[in-house]
């Protein structure tokens, strides 16, 4: 019935299956049923909690993470053509200049926009 040398497989995808739904179903038979008032508060490290739990931001917190973001998976991408950097070839290497000319303009964008500014 299975096509030879895929039965590994079969049982790896059984247990990644098996697994999760597993502990999500004993998750649920072991959960406390009954609420209770305490259940509602907000956890603050055992100080009792002051004022409402809903605050606002500004966007600059989240543009400021944006931007780290995309410098961060700037280099899991470096990484690697690094590594094979030798075997690449020179088109290789004209690519990654594109890649991090187009990072560092939008880092300069960022910058004259004040998007990097923490106050």
């Amino acid at each position: 019935m299975l096509m030879p040398g895929y039965g590994p497989l079969v049982i790896m995808l059984i247990f990644a299956v098996l697994v999760p739904v597993s502990a999500l179903v004993i998750s649920r038979i072991l959960q406390p049923r009954h609420a209770t008032p305490v259940k509602y508060t907000t956890y603050e490290c055992g100080v009792e909690p002051v004022g409402g739990a809903w605050v606002q931001y500004t966007v600059r917190y989240y543009l400021f993470a944006l931007v780290f973001l995309i410098f961060d998976i700037e280099t899991v991408f470096l990484y690697p053509w690094a590594v094979a950097f030798r075997q690449l070839g020179s088109f290789a290497v004209l690519e990654m200049f594109l890649f991090l000319t187009i990072l560092i303009l939008g880092l300069i964008y960022a910058w004259r926009k004040g998007d990097l500014e923490w106050v």
